[in-house]
Order: structure tokens, then sequence, then C-alpha cells
């Protein structure tokens, strides 16, 4: 019987994890392996290089916080407040190497250095508010104030996770509620 095949996805995801914890440096082929209990062969079987894997873990990474989210909002239906719930319950519950925000602030990180990660990352961003306007919009007819909510919540989203303050005698579980609330007016 012939061993087991470590999966592609195995690889990507380990690849955000690394990357996540270190940034691109951190993405080398044999400590992937090594975390996967693997032998770097086999990661041959699924990328030409370094390079190449790289490239599938942006791809996935974008289709899971743009086009997989969207489809899950959207698949349960309603108004455009519903979506928003369905929306905001998701990305709060979003972890995981790929959906979860740490891979996310790699990413951005990542941008800052290399144009073609940033171009990547304006294309996600920019895909999250058109979405969110296509939302905001239905109940919100002032242009200026969706714009302002959709830029609000999702600096909300990345923010949240860099801010180190305290929230005086809220938490900031409360804080986030209050905003959610804020925005679906």
């Amino acid at each position: 019987m012939g061993a087991t095949r470590t999966p592609r996805g195995k690889w990507i995801e380990e690849g955000l994890r690394a990357l996540a914890a270190g940034g691109p440096e951190a993405v080398r082929i044999e400590a992937l392996a090594q975390a996967l209990g693997v032998s770097k062969g086999g990661f041959y079987g699924y990328f030409r290089n370094r390079a190449a894997l790289f490239t599938e873990m942006l791809d996935t990474w974008e289709y899971e916080v743009t086009e997989s989210v969207i489809e899950q909002v959207d698949s349960g239906g309603g108004d455009a407040r519903a979506r928003l719930e369905r929306l905001f319950a998701i990305v709060a519950a979003a972890d995981g190497p790929v959906r979860g925000i740490t891979a996310d602030i790699a990413i951005r990180d990542w941008a800052r250095r290399d144009a073609a990660v940033a171009e990547r990352l304006r294309r996600v961003d920019n895909r999250r508010m058109d979405y969110l306007r296509s939302l905001f919009s239905s109940f919100c007819p002032d242009e200026s104030e969706v714009e302002a909510r959709c830029l609000l919540a999702v600096s909300v989203r990345i923010g949240n996770h860099l801010n180190a303050a305290d929230n005086g005698k809220y938490s900031r579980a409360e804080v986030m509620e209050l905003i959610r609330q804020r925005l679906l007016e």
C-alpha cells in the first residue's frame, strides 16, 4: 500500500500560517514540510517552486475572503440588512490560516514591499467594498453615507485586531456590537 499524499490545500494552509508568523521569508519548503510532518519531496508533486506556492496561497486567500464569503452570505437569502448581519457573523467567526485575520494582516504587510501582492490586495479590498456598497445602498440613499459605512466596516474588521487600547468601561465585544448596530441603522 502506497503512502498517503499530503493534500495540496494543506501545503497552502501551512504556507499561510508561516506567512502570518514570519512574513514571506518564513515560507520555506523545508520548514513547511517539517511542520506538516512530511518530506519536502511531496511539495514538488503540486508546485514547481516556491513562487508557484505563493501564487496559489494568494489565489486561495483571495477566493476564500471574497467570492466564497459572498456566496455564503447570498445563499441565505433575505434583504440587505439580513445579508449584512450574516456577513458580519461570518467575518466575526472567520478563523484559521485562510479566512482568519492573521492571513489578511500578513498579506497587507507583504503588500507594502511587493507591488504584485499590493495589486492583489487592492483587488480584494475593492471587491469587498463593492459588495458592501451593493448591500448598504439598498437601504441607505445617501451615497456618501454608503461610502462611510463601507469604509468603517472594512476598517473595523482590520483595525480591531491591531488596536491594543482599552475600551473604557465597555468590553471590546460590546463596542463591536454597538458598531454593528449603527452600521445597520
